[in-house]
């Protein structure tokens, strides 16, 4: 299940840098936040722009299909 993360939801998020985020200069990025219940997903090139909430199964899920479990 996903939803889109409200700009007051982000301001109270703790975001940082996923650590399979690449490019050559940097730019590349995706960040996570992690609440009760939920991860939450962004761009960091433009973190003005809604992210996505995903349920912690949701996340789970998505994890083990993107390291090809």
């Amino acid at each position: 299940m996903m939803r889109k993360t409200s700009a007051r939801d982000a301001s109270e998020l703790v975001w940082f840098k996923s650590s399979y985020s690449s490019g050559t200069d940097g730019e590349s990025c995706v960040e996570i936040a992690v609440a009760s219940g939920a991860v939450h997903v962004r761009d960091s090139k433009d973190t003005r722009l809604p992210g996505l909430g995903l349920t912690s199964t949701a996340w789970a899920d998505f994890v083990s299909y993107a390291a090809g479990g």
